[in-house]
């Protein structure tokens, strides 16, 4: 098949087409019609209508006189340096800015049919597998100024402190690292009561008096918080360990886990 068909392009070829000319192409042109060659830089007249204006691309570009002395010609681009490349737009503002692959059209359905906006559906996946096993609590004080929300188990290890001023204000608690509790508000009605060493920081809420959370001495990288005053439905039992804070550093040196309790 290929020799037939190298062998009718060549018979084709040898052909002339009726009219056609065996002459050079530059003799096919009538003599003293050949174009002067413009200069450089000069450009074709046209009639044009008087209200036409050019474009952004057909207006020419101004140099600067030094360019046009050094070379009024148009540059080799063998000499030009390469393009740089596009730089790329990071954002997560929104999901059309992010690159989810196969996932993108089920984050959209999902985000309809939970009827949330882009952050609420995060912070929705988030709430739910960032802590693996914990418990989303909330709670606050008395009158509502104060506002918190701590992950922690469902089933909490509350310490009961006999020092004297955990038993006059009957400061049961349990111990979270710093970064699985937020405040929601409530910053301006917190004042803070410390004594002796000064390392605990004992805040209350100014209006109401009570005490929902706390900085203990035993672990001053967490927060010490109150049961009683968290939001029902989330606790599922509660063990209360008694731990002899009259005798503060005898007990500490005693204790085994105490110390790393508001360690992640």
């Amino acid at each position: 098949m290929r020799q037939t068909r190298s062998n009718a392009s060549s018979e084709q070829r040898g052909q002339k087409r009726p009219g056609a000319s065996r002459a050079p192409a530059a003799t096919a042109s009538a003599p003293g019609a050949t174009r002067a060659r413009r200069p450089t830089g000069q450009a074709e007249s046209r009639n044009l209508p008087a209200t036409w204006k050019p474009s952004a691309k057909q207006r020419p570009r101004l140099s600067s006189p030094l360019a046009q002395e050094a070379d009024p010609g148009e540059p080799d681009p063998a000499l030009l340096p390469p393009p740089l490349p596009p730089t790329p737009v990071t954002t997560t503002s929104s999901v059309a800015t992010l690159d989810l692959g196969d996932q993108k059209e089920r984050w959209e359905t999902f985000q309809k049919r939970q009827k949330l906006t882009f952050e609420g559906a995060a912070k929705l996946l988030l709430d739910t597998f960032e802590y693996q096993g914990l418990v989303k609590h909330t709670g606050g004080c008395h009158c509502g100024a104060v506002r918190f929300e701590v992950w922690a188990s469902a089933d909490l290890h509350i310490f009961d402190c006999n020092c004297s001023v955990c038993k006059k204000k009957q400061n049961r608690h349990f111990i979270v690292p710093a970064s699985r509790f937020k405040l929601l508000k409530g910053a301006e009605s917190i004042t803070t009561y410390t004594f002796n060493t000064h390392k605990a920081q004992h805040t209350f809420c100014k209006r109401c008096g009570v005490q929902s959370f706390y900085t203990p001495r035993s672990n001053p990288g967490g927060f010490g918080i109150a049961p009683h005053c968290l939001d029902e439905g989330t606790v599922r039992s509660v063990v209360i360990e008694e731990f002899n804070g009259s005798e503060w550093e005898k007990a500490m040196k005693e204790h085994k886990t105490i110390k790393n309790m508001s360690k992640e």
